[in-house]
């Protein structure tokens, strides 16, 4: 059972008030804002099922493929089944999983690590978007797709609650916290000290007994369940998906730059990540189309700037600040108060 600190239920409790004090200051832009809370909320529950894999170093460029399969299954499934997403969400965490077992097995049976593991989670990427655009009479291709609005835009059954942004945000905030609590549940079972060890040592883990292969799938799949689930969530949320913005590389290069620059290692990492990208993001959206003279001089080319400041900001942390903001943080309040004892 995990236990609740005073401080994380005081944090808890501000996160459930945020919708009324936002109401309270910027009302005539309370959308605006709970919409950025949103997208954070779910977001950091996406970095944190790839945090999952990633601390345990096995560095996947391919959840970016996952979050499109639990996307696009349960939107499918709604528009052409007619089936709700209350079953096509699961059958998307399902397929997901399964095509992370699929990839996994034969990668952790013939140790294909690294780089090497890095590349292939890229090519699956890759795979899923082009089947995505290929299959444009059911997908709308490049174009994406929107899922069948049902009740208004806010419908139980259809899972659809865009329209009311608080019922969004507090929707959201339940999926974040289901987030922590996965992370937390594997961070305190014997599974984290079998992965710990196996990637110290494969062989060494191997032979006190450790079935490497199969501690791996078991986090590979989980990391990969969230991922769908999370993008699912996103997609009935947005009420539109599309290859780039939920399933192409992009996707998955900003997952991990996300988690590097919150920090890897720790519960809020992905948190802190998901606030400081998606602020950045959205700062350098208004900032580029409100630039007349980054329009004049780049043209369109301006339009891909953002790429290029997360590629230089993840290079500067992984120079610099290797444990990301949260990480970074905790090691010099640590270094300080073990100053102030010694003093």
């Amino acid at each position: 059972m995990i236990r609740i600190s005073r401080p994380a239920l005081i944090g808890l409790m501000a996160l459930v008030a945020l919708p009324f004090l936002v109401r309270f200051l910027f009302a005539s832009s309370e959308k605006y804002y709970l919409h950025i809370l949103i997208q954070i909320l779910i977001w950091s529950f996406i970095y944190t099922g790839w945090s999952l894999m990633g601390r345990f170093g096995l560095t996947s460029l391919g959840h970016g493929a996952f979050t499109g399969i639990g996307a696009y299954t349960s939107v499918l499934l709604w528009n052409i089944l007619g089936l709700t997403p209350w079953l096509g969400i699961p059958i998307g965490v399902a397929l997901a999983a399964a095509v992370a077992l699929l990839v996994g097995y034969p990668c952790f049976r013939l140790r294909i690590t690294g780089h090497y593991f890095a590349l292939l989670t890229l090519a699956l990427t890759e795979f899923i978007r082009l089947c995505i655009v290929g299959l444009r009479d059911y997908t709308g291709g490049s174009l994406g797709t929107q899922p069948a609005r049902a009740g208004g835009g806010v419908s139980l059954h259809a899972l659809q609650f865009e329209p009311d942004r608080v019922l969004s945000y507090y929707i959201a905030l339940a999926l974040w916290a289901f987030g922590l609590y996965v992370w937390l549940r594997v961070d305190r079972s014997m599974d984290r000290y079998a992965l710990d060890a196996a990637s110290q040592d494969e062989d060494a883990a191997a032979s006190v007994g450790i079935d490497v292969t199969r501690e791996k799938l078991k986090v590979t799949a989980l990391s990969a369940g969230m991922c769908a689930l999370g993008g699912a969530v996103y997609a009935q949320y947005q009420m539109y998906i599309g290859p780039e913005t939920i399933a192409g590389l992009g996707v998955s290069l900003n997952i991990v730059f996300a988690v590097i620059a919150g920090g890897l290692w720790t519960l809020l990492g992905p948190t802190v990540g998901a606030v400081f990208t998606q602020l950045l993001s959205e700062s350098l959206r208004v900032g580029i189309q409100g630039s007349g003279f980054l329009k004049d001089w780049l043209g369109s080319a301006a339009l891909a700037l953002d790429t290029a400041v997360y590629g230089l900001l993840l290079i500067l942390f992984i120079i610099y600040m290797p444990k990301g903001i949260l990480g970074t943080i905790m090691e010099w309040r640590g270094k300080t108060r073990s100053a102030g004892t010694k003093a």
